[in-house]
């Protein structure tokens, strides 16, 4: 098939999977919240498209740089690989890349400015998995995505692995009352993922597509019989809106003991 009659395939099946995730999160809502909620269109307009633009274009200008140095993409080593096979590696391999950065931001005082615009949110939704800080996004994607090219695996994957990012972060926010049951001990999902993002439960439940991570390394938090009080940061003087939030990366004190303290509710 051609890659741009694909990519459009994508873009499409992406945007019928938002409206089918919107649906669900009227029908079946965990918690009761608008469905254009405060800093909605902000987390739309600028996180989601405007920086989903600028932030893309940076990162591959960059990835090209490497390569252009690096000159490894020549060596196409997972190029004979099936495609089925490329994309399984780059999956398994970024994830656990993610759990470990993500560990890292919610235990190191300067790290955490990169992360602290994800927590913000107050009403976890569909689109709140958007609202991240660009410099968060130009490490991740960056670390995502120079592998595919340097490695020289296939154009598909960029586009297949970017289409599954997408559909993935918005699912394990969806504010959608659902319980996977055993599947919660592989494949993460919105039972678990919401409760990182409860105020005062920072350090549990930080994988993103591949919730054996957390299993693994202690960090699992699955409570059957709470249910979530509060979304956001536990501190206030945390400004809204992304500009403002852009440049509160660059403020001197970041309170981040109130947050990130050890909780003793993991088991």
């Amino acid at each position: 098939m051609d890659y741009n009659i694909l990519r459009l395939y994508a873009v499409l099946a992406l945007i019928l999977y938002v409206i089918i995730i919107v649906i669900l999160e009227r029908m079946y809502p965990y918690k009761e919240q608008k469905l254009l909620r405060k800093w909605f269109w902000d987390d739309f307009i600028f996180y989601t498209i405007f920086q989903g633009i600028v932030v893309g274009f940076i990162i591959a200008e960059l990835i090209m740089f490497i390569d252009n140095h690096a000159q490894l993409s020549r060596l196409q080593l997972v190029s004979d690989w099936p495609l089925g096979a490329q994309l399984l590696f780059f999956l398994v391999t970024h994830d656990l890349f993610i759990y470990g950065f993500h560990w890292l931001m919610h235990h190191n005082r300067f790290l955490w400015r990169f992360h602290e615009a994800h927590h913000s949110v107050r009403d976890v939704d569909w689109v709140a998995g958007s609202r991240s800080h660009p410099f968060e996004i130009l490490i991740n994607q960056t670390v995502e995505f120079a592998p595919i090219v340097i490695l020289g695996a296939a154009p598909e994957v960029a586009l297949l692995k970017g289409l599954i990012d997408g559909a993935w972060g918005v699912w394990i926010h969806a504010n959608i009352n659902v319980y996977t049951g055993w599947f919660q001990y592989v494949i993460n999902g919105p039972e678990m993922h919401r409760w990182h993002h409860a105020s005062g439960y920072g350090r549990i439940n930080l994988a993103t597509k591949l919730a054996i991570w957390d299993w693994i390394f202690g960090t699992a938090y699955r409570p059957k019989d709470k249910k979530i009080e509060q979304y956001g940061l536990c501190y206030s003087g945390y400004p809204g809106g992304y500009f403002r939030q852009f440049v509160a990366f660059f403020r001197k004190e970041v309170p981040i003991d109130r947050l990130l303290r050890k909780t003793d509710v993991v088991n």
